[in-house]
């Protein structure tokens, strides 16, 4: 074994839940959304062994990589393999073996990035183990997370999950070509996650409906080569949809209607002090176009939507590609017990309450 390399490494990466801009990322429109403090975590010993060791607690399935196998070949979805290539040509070069353990209460498949937490604590492991020749801040770990788990791929996702769990915080990101984004340091008091126990339909969703507002956008810029769905405004929408066969519609409607939703509740994440009335009002008005005009909730989430804000909720949406997974909603101070009692009763599979984490981090060594 080097005896210059650290023995334990503890890498931790909180899940996300999307406030706004749900179906916008892959349009290059702007999300809000916010670490949550439920965590993958990476535990590393290392051994005596030229092996990555990786034993997925949670799934009981057991991995082993040879640290000196070329990686010729990735498979379409190991994230992990393709993590490591990338990171080759950062000079993050393994160099000695591990026995790894990754475990977390994040659920799988809920539309809380447990598979994006994944990626980006592994991230962080192995620049700790085994260093990088690139300065190391939140943003690098964060873009070479999304490299590894849309680019290398080609997968229809955005970058919402990998930035806002690598940044950490409240976060409004700009999606397009062009990093943007500013972080909101406050609390969110009153938010609760809540599962519906099924499974999301993350990459077919995904491709459905990208597909679809794509091409009523491209259909627009054919008779308006200056139309920039960037700087679409609600108010001209009407002369837009003329350029737009019936069938395209709906789906240039949601992609217009919730970029104003989100620039609204951009207006007012960046106040000193937050109305989560109206933050609420604007939850509620953002799954309305989710439920009704993109189609992705299905009736045992529409329960649970409609039970927690009859018991009194501000606000409440669907999370993510949608057709299952978990909502996220917003109580009132001291209303949290109650709330998730409701959304027990209207079928959640779990709810609890989550506050807002900054972010991924290394916890051993300090």
């Amino acid at each position: 074994m080097d005896t210059n390399k650290i023995n334990t490494i503890i890498s931790r990466a909180p899940g996300r839940t999307c406030l706004f801009g749900d179906h916008q990322d892959y349009l290059g429109l702007p999300v809000i959304a916010c670490a949550i403090n439920r965590y993958i975590t990476i535990t590393a010993e290392a051994n005596d062994g030229e092996e990555l060791i990786i034993f997925k607690k949670d799934l009981d399935e057991t991995r082993t990589i040879n640290i000196n196998k070329k990686i010729t070949t990735v498979d379409k979805g190991d994230h992990l393999l393709a993590t490591l290539k990338i990171l080759r040509t950062y000079n993050c070069i393994p160099d000695q073996g591990y026995n790894i353990t990754i475990t977390g209460n994040i659920p799988i498949n809920a539309g809380t990035s447990s598979s994006s937490a994944v990626i980006i604590a592994w991230i962080r492991f192995l620049i700790a183990a085994y260093g990088c020749n690139q300065t190391v801040t939140k943003e690098f770990v964060s873009r070479i997370a999304y490299e590894a788990e849309v680019l290398f791929d080609g997968a229809p996702g955005g970058k919402m999950d990998q930035y806002s769990i690598g940044l950490g915080n409240i976060l409004f990101l700009e999606t397009g070509d062009f990093l943007n984004y500013e972080t909101f340091g406050k609390p969110l008091h009153g938010l609760i996650v809540a599962e519906s126990g099924i499974p999301k339909e993350t990459t077919g969703v995904l491709k459905e409906l990208k597909d679809k507002a794509i091409l009523a956008i491209n259909t627009v810029k054919e008779k308006s080569p200056d139309f920039d769905i960037q700087t679409a405004t609600k108010e001209k929408m009407e002369s837009y949809l003329l350029h737009v066969p019936d069938h395209l519609k709906i789906y240039l409607k949601a992609a217009i209607l919730n970029h104003d939703i989100t620039q609204k509740a951009r207006v007012e994440f960046k106040k000193d002090s937050l109305d989560t009335q109206k933050i609420g009002i604007l939850m509620n008005e953002h799954h309305y176009i989710l439920k009704e005009y993109l189609k992705i909730t299905v009736p045992k989430i529409d329960r649970m939507i409609d039970g927690v804000i009859q018991a009194g909720a501000l606000g409440a949406k669907i999370v993510g590609s949608g057709r299952g997974g978990s909502i996220v909603v917003l109580a009132p101070i001291g209303q949290e017990e109650k709330l998730i009692s409701a959304l027990i009763e209207a079928g959640a599979k779990n709810a609890y309450s989550v506050h807002v984490d900054s972010g991924a981090q290394i916890i051993e060594p300090k």
